[in-house]
């Protein structure tokens, strides 16, 4: 019998998922773009070449976004790597411009010869769902402990913005977060915060940079790079998957995520990966009550990374003019639904209510050793607290 054909992906799609899909770009450039504009700054990149890097990686993450979730219909996200980003400010030794790209051209070859040999997928199958729902839920923590923070700073805006959540998810549930987005806006407007005039129209235009390779590079850049990635944002980003409830073949998402970024490499795409915070955005029941049709929210995402990569100054500038209470605020609550159902899914077993308790707090507390984040050494510990107290 003859498979039914598929859905079309434009009859899935809904104005929640649109807006979960700019709050995710939202909440993904404006926490850490200037962090990339280090980045590129301290390998000796040029104004014409940071702003090729924001083209290179919004593109990467716009195709990437966009062509994973069309081809597997559940939410893929992606992101530029933070933590590795950071590893670049402080740790890029000396090297060049055409040094480092020839590193980030290793790192992602590297990347996608560990994702379609299957070792990625084979190292993820162990990680059991109650470690990794707990880890999402401390990673998530922070953004919703945020929009309570803000009340100290911007007590109008943050009030305005949770009571307008609250009466949303009792009138119109699919719209509390766009409702909770346009107060905050327009609050912030009313009281003179939005900078709007340091916004000009420009385009970026990619660059290219011709790739070299040293001992040093490798070493002090490529495999750094290579495994703060995989350990500190690929391993995440499974995780979050499964505990948000979805399924994806992940050793070809990781594979092709890595072709895309060594393609885009000498344009100034240092490292691309999954997601984790920002795709629990789009995997959240606030993206669509259908789990099925939340993939268009990433599929949005992609769309908006595209454009933010074309028009990569105007876009940091806008992002910009934003006051952060603003971002927090509805970043966090926009997670509110998957920092419950996380919670709920890491304490559900009692045999590893323990454990999966260990990995929350351990990933929420900041923790960090050897330039790897807390939410790799969240699940360490987990695991070794499973070991232990597991029965033989």
């Amino acid at each position: 019998m003859d498979a039914l054909p598929r859905r079309p992906w434009w009859r899935d799609i809904s104005a929640p998922a649109v807006m979960a899909g700019f709050i995710t770009v939202l909440v993904g450039f404006a926490s850490s773009a200037v962090i990339v504009f280090q980045a590129a700054q301290a390998v000796g990149a040029d104004q014409a070449q940071i702003a090729s890097w924001i083209w290179a990686l919004g593109l990467g993450m716009g195709v990437t976004c966009i062509g994973l979730s069309l081809r597997y219909r559940v939410p893929v996200v992606t992101a530029w790597s933070t933590p590795g980003a950071a590893m670049l400010v402080v740790g890029a030794g000396g090297a060049d411009l055409p040094e480092a790209t020839g590193a980030f051209l290793l790192a992602a070859v590297m990347g996608a010869l560990f994702g379609f040999s299957g070792v990625f997928a084979r190292l993820m199958q162990r990680v059991p769902i109650a470690l990794a729902a707990g880890m999402l839920a401390g990673v998530l923590l922070r953004f919703g402990l945020d929009v309570f923070v803000s009340m100290n700073t911007q007590r109008v805006m943050a009030l305005a913005m949770f009571a307008t959540w609250l009466l949303g998810r009792r009138m119109v549930p699919r719209y509390a977060v766009i409702a909770t987005l346009a107060v905050g806006i327009t609050v912030a407007g009313l009281q003179g915060q939005l900078q709007l005039q340091t916004v000009h129209l420009q385009l970026a235009l990619p660059v290219w940079t011709t790739p070299t390779l040293s001992w040093s590079a490798v070493a002090g850049i490529a495999l750094p790079l290579f495994v703060v990635t995989m350990a500190s944002q690929n391993i995440p980003g499974v995780a979050v998957m499964r505990a948000s409830g979805f399924e994806a073949p992940i050793s070809p998402v990781i594979g092709w995520i890595g072709v895309v970024n060594a393609v885009l490499a000498p344009f100034g795409a240092f490292a691309l990966n999954l997601a984790a915070i920002t795709a629990a955005i789009c995997m959240s029941p606030e993206a669509h009550e259908d789990p099925a049709r939340r993939y268009t929210a990433a599929i949005a995402a992609g769309g908006f990374y595209v454009v933010v990569g074309m028009f990569g100054a105007t876009v940091a500038a806008l992002f910009a003019a934003f006051p952060k209470e603003l971002i927090a605020c509805v970043a966090g609550i926009a997670l509110f639904g998957t920092i419950a159902n996380s919670l709920a899914s890491a304490l559900a077993v009692e045999r590893d209510r323990e454990a999966a308790l260990v990995t929350f707090l351990v990933t929420a507390s900041g923790l960090s050793l050897g330039g790897i984040g807390p939410a790799f050494w969240g699940l360490v510990a987990g695991a070794v607290c499973l070991v232990v107290l597991r029965p033989r």
